[in-house]
């Protein structure tokens, strides 16, 4: 009967056929397809469910923008005023409220200072212009 068994194994075991396996890694990071990196992608960015913060393109109204443009517009031309000036025309001397900044322009012996102080957030920082 073990013999049987035996012959009956030996000749089962001669009809199994065997193939090497290989792993092929999906992530083209990791040597996997470059073609998977767009389905990647997009996969982690529907799970994810953060959001920025600083983001807020899509919160503003247009009266934001316009006071937006309006308060660059007004730097702008208040940079433009304190260049012209340092050119020959002279820098005035003061304070200066432009929106949520307050400006103070005076003269050291190192050259113009300007101050600007952001009232929103208490930021400050300072501006030397040499003479």
């Amino acid at each position: 009967m073990k013999q049987v068994l035996t012959i009956l194994l030996c000749m089962l075991a001669g009809s199994i056929y065997s193939q090497q396996l290989t792993y092929k890694p999906k992530n083209p990071a990791f040597g996997g397809d470059t073609f998977n990196y767009q389905w990647l992608l997009n996969s982690a960015n529907a799970q994810n469910s953060f959001t920025d913060p600083a983001r807020r393109d899509e919160e503003r109204s247009e009266l934001e923008d316009f006071q937006e443009s309006l308060n660059r517009q007004v730097l702008g031309q208040l940079t433009r005023n304190i260049f012209t000036s340092q050119l020959g025309e002279g820098l005035q001397e003061g304070t200066f409220n432009v929106g949520s900044l307050v400006l103070e322009v005076f003269e050291t012996g190192e050259g113009f200072v300007i101050n600007i102080l952001d009232t929103n957030t208490g930021e400050q920082t300072q501006v030397i212009v040499p003479n």
